[in-house]
This record gives C-alpha cells, structure tokens and sequence, in this order.
C-alpha cells in the first residue's frame, strides 16, 4: 500500500502523506523510497513545475523518523549509514531545479522538520496544534537528517542552537517571526496556498528573506563572534547536563563544523556523530524509555472505557487548579472546579485564566480559543451541578478523615456512575476506599506538581476497583497529556515510597556533618536535575514530615529504623518554600541561600562534608533497592512503570534509562555487593531487596533485551 498518494492540479503534483495503520505519519525507508521515485518522476516529467507535499493525518504532519530503525541498527556504522541515506534524499530535493513546497497542519518533528527544511517553501497552519521542533537531544541524538545544518542557516545559530538542544517546541507564529516558516495560512486553505507558491516560485518571484536582528547578523557573520556563541553555548551546556550527557556538546560541535568546512562537509560530520550516539548507551536507555512511553499508551481493558464529559475537582490550589488546567486544555473536558468558598474557587480560576492569557501573549493560541478552553471550566462553592458528574478528583489536605469526609459527601451528591478519584501522595486508597459506599469505583489518580509540567500521573488501585474504574482513569491520564502508570495500592504506592528513603538518606548525610550545597551538589552532578534538599524545600517540609510518618512502619518491617526529621524540622516552624524557611532562605525571585539555621538539628554548625562518590551511591541506591522491593511485592506489574515512574515522576537521571535499566546496565552482582557493603557498614535500611539477590546469583537481569 503506498504511503505517498500523489494527484495532479493542473502543473503541479500534489503528495499526500498518509502512512498506512499509524495515527500520525513517520519517517521510514519505505517513504523515502517512495519520495526517491517521484523525485525521478518530477525531475525527468516538463508538465510539471513542482510539488506540493501536505498530510493525510488530523493534526499532524510528521512526527519524526520512525525510531524503530535505531532499535533495528546496533552499530556505529550502520547508524551512520541510516543518516547518509537520509541526507542523499534529502540533499536531491534541496538541489531540484523545481520548487517542492510542504504545506504543514500539526506536529512537525524530527526527520519531518528536516525534510521541510530542505524544500524550498514552507507554509503552515495558524492553528496552535501546529508546532515544530528537533527533539533528538531528548533521546540522546542529534538531529541526523540535516538539521545541524540547515536550521542554523535558516533562523540563525544562536535561535537555532537553543531548539536543538533543549528539543523544546516552536510555534506556528514563532516560526514565521523567525523565518523557519514563509507562510501563514488557515489550515483549510494550505493546498491552494501550497499550489500559488510553487507557481509564484517557478515565476522566479521570491526570495527568502533573512529575519535575523542586526546583532545576531553581526555577531553570526564572522569567526569570533561564532566562536564566543559556541564557547558560551558549551559552557552552559556542561553546567545544565554535568557532562551526563553526550549529545548536546556534539550538536554545538556539527554545527561549529559546519560553519568552519561548508554545508557538505557539515553534512557528512553531522551523520559520523549521528552514528556515535546512537550507539551510546545514553542513548539506548533514552529510547527504550521512549518505547515505554509509548507503550503505557495502550491501555488494558480498553473495551471498558467508559465516557466522561464532566469532570468535578476538589480543592482549587495549586494541586486542584492544575488538574483542571490540563482537563480542559488537553482533555477538552468540561470541569467543575469547587472549594469551600467561591473567592478561593475564583483564585484557581485565575490561576488557569493567567495561563491561558500567557499562552495567547506569546501568540501559541489567539483570543478566540483561550475563551473556548476557559469556558469549560466552572467555579463554584457547593454541589449543585455534581449531578452531571462523571469523575471526581479530590486534591484535599492530605489526612485520612477529611478525604473520607470529602468522599462520602462527593457520593451522596453525584450520579451512581460516578468515579471517585484521590489525588493523595501516601494515604493508602484502601483505607480511603473504606467509608466508601461504592468502593469499586475509589481510585487513587496521583499527579505531581506543578500539574501542568510534570508528565506522569500513577494510578493506584485496590484489591476492589473495578477493571472499567482503571481503564476509564487511564484514559483521562492520557487525554490530559500524561504518561500513566497503573500501581497497586500500599503506603506511597510506588514513586513516594522509592522516594521516602532517599530522601531520608540525604537528611541523615547531613546530620552526620554535610552541608546542605554539597547534597544538592553531588546529586545534581550524578543526574538528578533538583539535589534533595531544595526538592524536599518545593514539596514542602510538612508533606515531607507525613510521608515519613505513613512510610515508618514498611521500613520498620525490615529492620530499618528511620529518623523523621523532617518532621522536627516542621515542629520548629520549617516549612520549605512555601513559607520560605527551609533548608534554603528565600528572597526575592528565585533567590536562595543555604539556611545555616537548620544546622543546629543536624549536629551542630561545625560542618564536613564527606566522600563524594560514596554519598551519591548512599541516596541513589536506596531509591533503587527500594524499586525492586516494589516489583518483588508486586506494587509495580514490571520493570518499565518502574523506571517510568522514578524518571518522569521524580527525576531519576534519565540517561540510566531508570532504577531498573541501571542495575542492569552496572550488573545486579555489582548492585548487589554495594549494598552488602553499605548495609554492613550502616546498617539494616540498605538490606538488598531478595529479587537482586535472586537476580543476581542466577545472573540474570529485570530485562531480557
């Protein structure tokens, strides 16, 4: 079946793009085989003067090249090759004497953006589902079909170099400002604006402008002033990644070798560093953390999903307004938004209202669709309109009475349909579940702050949910935008209680003598992006001081007797960021400095900060172990929700590829004798889990690829 449907319009081909079975187009062989011969067709046919390439998908054009030809590839070389073979398809349109024109509507990514950039014209929707970027740096790559090379000539270096190598998106409207795009239009009217260009172009009436400023002209036309923009981009580089990661140093270097030896040479360059990284193990752990990406997408017991239209959330702070926020931007959900009076409910409502009016300053959306998306959301004090509630997520305090409280008086005033979902850290949902009156359709829907940001949402479900309760909170997760993993329920289900003894851990360090800069410090370096102690200063010291209360007994079972600082910390009036007393002083903006105070409940002000390398392994391990005694209790259903969960959810250095990818990737016998050591050397908390030990003596490894 062919990918590419091509038709004629008068002199002009048009191609649409619609691979066959997939909800979005990617790059692969087949098509660029496909692209390979109608090249030949347009270069050797004079009826036609050029072509227009548009896409058959809803709300997308390209997604990027189809990663599964890496999985597929093991070496270098064969990685290098992969590269070349794009280039040459790539290069034969960028030299075409007739004009090939892409007439974009949706995600433009990867290998997609690097073959619109190597046409001669590129137009794209207003819409703001339209968006453009090279995200390859995220999976441990570089752009590898010219993107190194002809982004940076197009928008400039320094522009360039930002969107390379944070792979973050562009807009349709930033596009145009910037030059990468050279037409706006609505995306009902992209193939007649797509056929007017390849005429007006073959008319030989139009050239690109440069929409570069002065300074960046200036600065980018000449040797030094490359130099100082590379030097400075390097620097800032290292200092953000720590030298974790190989792949944003080589995409400065691609470009930097491009400019010194010319685009041909650049091209050839930018494929042997494609090749070195893909077969990294950076980059190997990244993509198969993006394959369980993808897979956490495929719900169970799909045919269960029931609908949802209205979504009721309890509780209008930060948590609660964020949950809408996503419900009705990504979700397009219609949402009740309650809290005890409707002064606090229309504080959550301007927090959502401020978003949106961001987002519509920086031209991502336009006036018209921030006023649709906010239309959904209703505040309101009682509940009145719950009778048209489908799901509720409660985002209360966090203590057992007042959720239960919150939950019965949720049951009595919503239809029997109705599911009721936690949005608790910790408490068990069981015991939530218990005053429940329907307690098959309690379910714990765990989203990290700040909502909007942090991908992952951690479903909990007890022995009584209903599988259609788990498979409908599926679905919400991923309508609104969040990688779900699905955990039994326990004390801090899965990411809290991996992270109740890492931090634990950090605060023992430092009432043996460490300061607090040198545990955010060595952390950071080993790839975690927030050290410990600011970490448990944004998530404040009173959740801090709860969690270690709820997870004491699980430790205690095992022999471990953890020290709740934080919660003497708490008792002496530390709250963290919120009342900016904490480990760190708060000024102004996001100015802090370490709070010597707190010393004097770590053992005093005289300070010594110890082994370096021994620390990290200390707070690191601990996370880890903690992930395999989740697996072995049957928390966690496999590996990969668990490496998921520690990276998206708490920030495990993703370049591992998460706890478990990494006790492979450093040998379960190796994970093992550490923790024997550290647990002889300071006791029972760092017993290894009995499945490493298992793992280990069998030599086997959590997994089988």
């Amino acid at each position: 079946m062919s990918i590419l449907n091509i038709e004629q319009h008068d002199s002009v081909a048009i191609l649409t793009l619609d691979l066959p079975g997939e909800k979005v187009n990617k790059l692969t062989e087949e098509l660029m085989g496909e692209f390979s011969d109608f090249l030949d067709k347009l270069e050797s046919d004079p009826a036609l003067l050029g072509a227009v390439l548009i896409s058959g998908k809803t709300d997308n054009f390209i997604a990027g090249a189809d990663i599964q030809m890496f999985q597929e590839r093991e070496t270098a070389e064969e990685i290098t090759e992969l590269s070349q073979g794009g280039h040459r398809i790539l290069n034969r349109i960028a030299d075409l004497s007739k004009p090939v024109v892409v007439a974009i509507h949706g995600s433009c990514m990867g290998g997609g953006l690097e073959l619109s950039l190597a046409c001669h014209y590129r137009i794209a929707s207003k819409h703001s589902k339209t968006v453009f970027s090279l995200p390859e740096v995220k999976l441990g790559l570089l752009p590898g079909t010219g993107g190194t090379q002809r982004l940076p000539r197009r928008i400039g270096i320094q522009k360039a170099l930002t969107y390379m190598l944070t792979g973050k998106n562009m807009y349709a409207r930033q596009a145009f400002k910037y030059g990468l795009i050279d037409e706006l239009t609505h995306k009902d009217a992209l193939k007649e604006a797509g056929i007017k260009a390849v005429n007006k172009i073959s008319d030989g009436n139009y050239s690109s402008p440069d929409k570069r400023s002065l300074i960046e002209k200036i600065l980018e036309g000449n040797p030094l002033g490359r130099k100082i923009i590379f030097s400075q981009a390097l620097k800032k580089t290292l200092g953000q990644t720590k030298g974790n990661y190989p792949a944003p140093p080589k995409i400065i270097e691609a470009v930097k070798y491009g400019y010194k030896n010319g685009l041909e040479s650049g091209l050839e360059y930018e494929s042997e560093l494609f090749g070195e990284l893909g077969a990294s193990s950076e980059s190997r752990a990244l993509v198969n953390l993006f394959f369980g990406m993808n897979q956490a997408k495929k719900i169970e017991d799909e045919d269960k999903i029931r609908d949802i239209h209205t979504i009721g959330v309890l509780g209008a702070g930060l948590m609660g307004s964020g949950i809408a926020d996503v419900s009705i931007n990504k979700g397009n959900y219609s949402v009740l938004l309650k809290d005890q009076s409707i002064e606090r409910a229309a504080d959550g409502l301007r927090s959502i209202w401020k978003g949106l009016e961001s987002k519509r300053k920086k031209r991502i959306i336009g006036s018209f669709e921030r006023d649709q998306v906010f239309s959904r959301v209703t505040g309101v004090e009682t509940y009145d309109h719950f009778r048209k509630a489908d799901l509720v997520v409660e985002a209360v305090f966090e203590d057992l009475h007042i959720k239960q409280e919150v939950m019965k008086e949720t049951e009595a005033n919503t239809p029997d349909h109705c599911i009721f979902a936690s949005n608790t850290s910790s408490l068990p949902i069981s015991d939530i579940a218990a005053a429940s009156s329907r307690p098959d359709q309690v379910i714990g829907m765990h989203y990290f702050s700040p909502v909007q940001k942090m991908p992952l949402l951690e479903i909990i479900v007890t022995d009584q949910t209903a599988d259609w309760v788990t498979a409908t909170a599926w679905k919400v997760g991923i309508r609104q935008g969040k990688t779900v993993i699905v955990v039994k329920d326990g004390p801090g289900f899965y990411t809290t209680r991996i992270l109740a003894p890492y931090m634990s851990e950090a605060l023992t360090i430092l009432n043996e003598g460490a300061t607090i800069p040198f545990l955010d410090k060595i952390m950071k370096s080993f790839g975690y992006p927030v050290g410990p102690m600011a970490l448990l200063d944004e998530v404040g010291i009173d959740v801090g001081a709860h969690v270690g209360e709820t997870m004491s007994p699980v430790f205690e079972q095992r022999g471990a007797k953890p020290d709740n600082k934080a919660k003497e910390l708490l008792d002496h009036g530390f709250e963290g960021r919120k009342n900016k007393k904490g480990l760190y002083r708060y000024g102004e903006g996001k100015k802090k400095e370490p709070n010597s105070d707190v010393y004097e409940y770590f053992g005093g002000s005289q300070r010594k900060d110890p082994d370096s390398e021994e620390s990290q392994w200390r707070m690191a391990l601990m996370m880890m172990n903690e992930a395999a005694w989740c697996l072995q209790e049957g928390i966690l259903k496999n590996p990969t929700d668990g490496d998921l969960g520690a990276i998206l959810g708490l920030g495990f250095p993703p370049f591992t590829g998460g706890p478990f990818r990494y006790m492979d990737h450093l040998g379960l016998q190796s994970v093992l004798l550490r923790l024997e050591l550290l647990e002889k050397k300071f006791g029972a908390r760092f017993k290894p889990a009995p499945i490493i030990k298992e793992m280990a003596d069998a030599n086997r490894k959590f997994y089988s690829d």
